[in-house]
């Protein structure tokens, strides 16, 4: 098993890294001439095709969390992870069908702006400000940190620091050319990204089948870990009882089975998919049949991505449960790292340049959205309101450097332990602190026009307390058994809610208190927000790709409940 790289590798990855700066600086080029224009800089002037949005939200969404957090998670959950991959297609539909109409009715280019639009300028600014912090201290460098640790691994485990810099300035050439450079090198990047996590799974599944003796056949390989780890391949974790083991509470304390799809699930995916300037911006510029068709070409793409960053998870566990895996660098985080270990020279460089193209088609595209939030929504907004066009371009760009010099700074040394909680987990538990406020804003704010500015205000802020109350110290306040919940030891000599359920009490809460405040103050009409039912129809061929959508994902359930 050769554990590092060979020449035909960095050879394979060059070609990689030179076909996609020469492609973005083409595309960059033809724009030139139109590079001091705002709109064009943050938004690729509107003209995207459906295919390019599609692929970009795959690209900026499949990163280093998926590739190396979600293997981990399937190394240590299983099939159950899927869950987040489905129930996002199933989220990108609802995003399509009536997220976007809403947001391209009202000429929305920015979250912070749908805000001030539908409520007032002080829930537009204390969001705009939430986000940021989020998107650098959160988003930004769990994939930094989690794509230099994945790739060193790979080098040989000595180049951390220069990996991490690299990918940094890898992700800035391409960002600094604004929205269009990186949605277009999405397209390139998603390509790479599949096709090389194909490679991989196929490598790990033919692996599995040579070392249990039933040939290197892919389908005989998947056979193999279903008879050896039959529990990693059931949907739902079943409720511990009094007699689980640690390990048991702890998987359900990550997924907790059924509790997960009340509420939790779906509050992570449809704010993730439709209350994210990261994600919002690739479609808010096209026309609405447009942005509905890259978004839902974006959800059947989602179905794909279990295979690709789950599976080799779970042969990770079989080779390591049997022997055949030296001990994992980084703990689970390290099951995709380890299963590169057996791609042969050449298909390895493929797999870390599908690993790059995740992690650099993140990096640029979240920090396309933090200079655009901080642009528009706060430097031109608040310190200097009569930047020009040109002006506006040179802050954001200004912008994307100082977010990616943050991000770098406080992964050098893992300040924030993202290792320590693992990469997927520690992302979902720590948005999940603000996703329930936000969502419940957005969600009262589109439908229900009864709901006021001031309510808004107190959600975002009550939905942020209460997800740290229930998620640090709420069994130590009201008990580990209550009507609402169970909390379950945590083999840290405490007790803990899943924090999907944490999530879920959040959302119920904040929404009853927003209603109530709602009703208690006066009644508004928001008249430059417009909605109507006429909006939300969809055409044939757009039902069409929902219904095989839907039909593809009840089946994978019903085989794997």
């Amino acid at each position: 098993m050769n554990q590092n790289l060979a020449f035909a590798d960095y050879a394979v990855f060059i070609i990689y890294f030179i076909v996609v700066s020469a492609y973005g600086y083409t595309v960059y080029r033809k724009r030139k001439q139109d590079e001091q224009d705002a709109k064009a800089y943050f938004l690729a002037e509107g003209n995207l095709t459906w295919w390019a949005i599609g692929a970009s939200l795959i690209a900026s969404n499949i990163s280093a969390e998926q590739f190396i957090g979600m293997s981990g998670e399937g190394f240590f959950l299983g099939i159950a992870v899927a869950a987040y991959e489905w129930i996002a297609a199933i989220s990108l539909i609802v995003v399509a069908v009536w997220f976007i109409p809403v947001y391209l009715k009202n000429k929305i280019y920015t979250m912070p702006q749908f805000l001030k639009t539908r409520y007032n300028d002080s829930t537009a600014l204390i969001m705009a400000v939430f986000w940021l912090f989020l998107y650098v201290f959160v988003n930004l460098t769990s994939i930094l940190y989690l794509g230099a640790v994945a790739i060193n691994g790979m080098a040989g485990g000595e180049y951390l620091h220069i990996i991490m810099i690299g990918l940094a300035l890898f992700a800035l050439f391409i960002s600094l050319g604004g929205m269009k450079v990186v949605a277009y090198t999405d397209v390139i990047q998603v390509a790479v990204l599949i096709i090389g996590g194909l490679v991989t799974s196929y490598i790990a599944l033919t692996t599995v089948g040579q070392y249990f003796g039933v040939g290197q056949n892919v389908i005989a390989g998947f056979k193999v870990l279903m008879k050896e780890a039959p529990e990693h391949f059931k949907m739902i974790i079943p409720r511990p009882t009094a007699t689980s083991s640690q390990l048991d509470i702890n998987k359900y304390l990550t997924f907790p089975g059924l509790m997960s799809y009340l509420a939790g699930i779906w509050i992570i995916n449809l704010n993730y998919w439709g209350c994210n300037q990261y994600i919002t911006q690739r479609a808010l510029g096209a026309d609405l049949q447009t942005a509905r068709t890259g978004i839902l070409f974006a959800g059947m793409l989602k179905l794909l991505m279990p295979l690709i960053v789950m599976l080799p998870g779970i042969a990770a566990y079989v080779l390591y449960q049997n022997g055949h895996l030296p001990q994992l660098v980084g703990g689970k985080d390290g099951a995709y790292s380890a299963v590169l270990t057996f791609l042969p020279t050449g298909l390895k460089g493929l797999s870390v340049a599908a690993l790059t193209a995740a992690i650099v088609a993140s990096l640029a595209g979240k920090v396309n959205s933090i200079s655009t939030i901080y642009t528009l929504d706060i430097h031109k907004k608040y310190i200097q309101k009569e930047a020009g066009e040109k002006q506006q371009v040179n802050i954001g760009r200004i912008a994307v450097f100082g977010a990616m010099l943050l991000a770098v700074l406080f992964t050098w040394n893992d300040i924030l332990g993202i290792g320590g909680v693992g990469g997927f987990t520690y992302i979902q538990k720590y948005t999940g602190f603000i996703s329930p406020g936000v969502f419940a804003m957005f969600v009262l704010g589109m439908f229900w026009k009864r709901t006021t500015g001031a309510a808004a205000v107190v959600g975002v802020i009550l939905g942020f307390v209460l997800s740290v109350l229930f998620n640090e110290y709420a069994p130590a306040l009201f008990g580990n058994e209550t009507l609402l919940y169970t909390a379950y030891p945590n083999g840290k000599g405490a007790f803990e809610i899943p924090f999907h359920i944490c999530m879920g009490l959040s959302f119920i809460f904040t929404t009853l208190v927003m209603v109530l405040i709602s009703f208690a103050g006066p009644k508004v009409n928001p008249k430059a927000f417009e909605i109507d039912a006429e909006m939300f129809k969809v055409k044939p061929q757009t039902t069409v790709l929902i219904v095989i959508t839907l039909l593809i994902i009840a089946a994978l359930y019903i085989k794997f409940w």
